[in-house]
């Protein structure tokens, strides 16, 4: 005979069991079933797979645009145009070739030393054009990149209104400041030759080689390989784009100091020059009047440039 203890602890044991499968094993077995359906269901199944394919065509062209810059090394014609000069490398080279005869003149002039003539002839012909074009190369990107969230905010409002991509392309060509302007100007005219669109953009992170172009090529090519919407694409890019400005005028701050202070070691050698020239002129001019002074003024000088570079290489960020 069954005792009522018995049937009190059997309807606790199976209690306990039905609590234990509610809030262990019932929601799990639920959560299979919906997993089931959702790995069944044709649309989640396709935007998965779509998603994915994004992924994968997006570092894809990451790859190739990395791999074509570092794999191509612009020549000089391409950095005459990067630095925005409607010059040949004939021209270039007959202008070093003056700078370089014109120094070397004046310092044979002032010296009579041919040896010091020479090494000031290789600064003027080499050097110095190449300090000027790399000078302005890098002034011509700075104003393109500053210039470009506006140029892609002008695309965003377009193509919203629903004006073709390429009508919005053309209103910067003709709306934008230098040298955006120009830039997408000749995006418009490769596309009138009959070049396809991706291309034409492509084109353009050869001639300014920058990370915001590779973003800006990427997101035209692929919104016309896969399709999307593009202005919110181009509008996360143009947040992207002004997010990197603001990031790049952080760590110039920051580095402002160290560049001051490099600033200030590689003056003070000029200053104590100067200064014992004005106090004792009979004592420095040795360095430049005897033999010996002049060959250690040569190595110190190009002590002090291996300096100069070590430091600008310090404290010079690039992301």
């Amino acid at each position: 005979m069954i005792s009522p203890q018995m049937l009190i602890a059997g309807a606790v044991a199976v209690g306990v069991g039905g609590l234990a499968f509610v809030f262990l094993g019932g929601d799990s077995a639920a959560d299979k079933r919906r997993a089931a359906i959702k790995r069944d269901d044709p649309k989640t199944v396709s935007a998965a797979a779509e998603k994915v394919a994004r992924k994968k065509q997006v570092a894809d062209s990451l790859k190739e645009l990395e791999k074509k810059r570092n794999n191509s090394r612009p020549d000089l014609q391409t950095r005459i145009e990067q630095a925005g000069l409607s010059i040949s490398k004939q021209q270039y080279y007959l202008f070093s070739l003056i700078a370089a005869l014109a120094l070397a003149g004046l310092v044979w002039l002032k010296t009579e030393s041919l040896i010091v003539a020479l090494m000031f002839a290789v600064i003027g012909g080499l050097g110095a054009p190449g300090f000027l074009l790399t000078r302005l190369r890098n002034r011509r990107i700075k104003k393109f990149i500053n210039g470009l969230p506006n140029a892609i905010d002008i695309i965003v409002r377009g193509v919203k209104s629903g004006l073709p991509l390429g009508d919005t392309i053309r209103m910067v060509a003709n709306e934008a400041d230098e040298p955006v302007k120009s830039e997408f100007r000749r995006i418009v005219e490769s596309q009138a030759v009959g070049l396809a669109l991706p291309e034409a953009v492509e084109r353009m992170t050869s001639r300014v080689p920058i990370t915001e172009t590779n973003f800006f090529s990427i997101v035209i090519a692929i919104q016309s390989r896969a399709g999307g919407n593009l202005s919110e694409a181009l509008g996360n890019l143009s947040k992207v784009l002004r997010d990197r400005k603001k990031m790049k005028g952080k760590i110039g701050a920051m580095a402002m100091e160290a560049k001051a202070s490099a600033v200030i070691i590689g003056l003070v050698p000029f200053f104590v020059t100067f200064a014992l020239y004005m106090s004792s002129p009979k004592y420095i001019m040795l360095l430049w009047t005897t033999s010996h002074g002049r060959i250690v003024s040569v190595v110190a000088c190009c002590w002090m440039a291996i300096g100069a570079a070590i430091m600008k290489k310090m404290i010079n960020f690039d992301f």
